[in-house]
């Protein structure tokens, strides 16, 4: 049996391929295909936490600031607790800066470092992985395979904005510098 999946007849089967493939365009090409066929596109649920657009850093002053992605819920993460320090070296030991919590939308209320504060130098931020899912009562074994989990980064240029992008799960994480 041999079908076109880009004749009309074939919108269901073109519509379970796509869903059955998890293609990350798969929404973007549903909704196209809906919109071909003069139906109104559906739209997908908002992920928790989220009830706004992200507005756009572009132009605004040197920074670091965070946003975090909870990869088990597929949702922001709203609620979960990072510290942030700073390696002193006089010291040989990290100088805690702030205790922050995540929004909504996953970033924080404020940037992690601004003005003044930010400088070049090593930094550390934990993320507080089991806690988090805890609170969520994500249905895991106890204890959590990731607890505290440590971000290491250096800032070298303290004009230049630093965006860390995080998105994790009970067992994995993974970051990158974003703008």
């Amino acid at each position: 049996m041999n079908i076109d999946l880009f004749s009309a007849e074939a919108a269901p089967a073109r519509r379970q391929f796509l869903l059955r493939s998890g293609l990350g365009l798969a929404g973007t090409a549903l909704a196209a295909s809906a919109a071909a066929e003069g139906q109104a596109p559906a739209t997908p649920p908002a992920p928790a936490g989220l009830a706004t657009a992200p507005r756009s850093q572009a132009g605004v002053s040197p920074r670091l600031t965070v946003h975090a992605i909870d990869t088990y819920h597929g949702a922001t993460a709203a609620g979960l607790r990072m510290e942030l320090s700073r390696w002193d070296e006089a010291r040989g030991a990290w100088q805690r800066l702030r205790s922050v919590e995540g929004v909504s939308g996953g970033r924080t209320a404020e940037p992690l470092l601004l003005g003044e504060d930010y400088r070049a130098g090593r930094y550390e931020l934990l993320l507080h992985l089991g806690e988090y899912f805890q609170r969520l009562e994500a249905p895991l074994p106890q204890p959590s395979f990731l607890s505290v989990v440590p971000v290491r980064m250096s800032i070298r240029d303290a004009t230049q904005r630093v965006h860390l992008a995080m998105l994790f799960s009970p067992w994995g994480y993974s970051f990158y510098r974003g703008s």
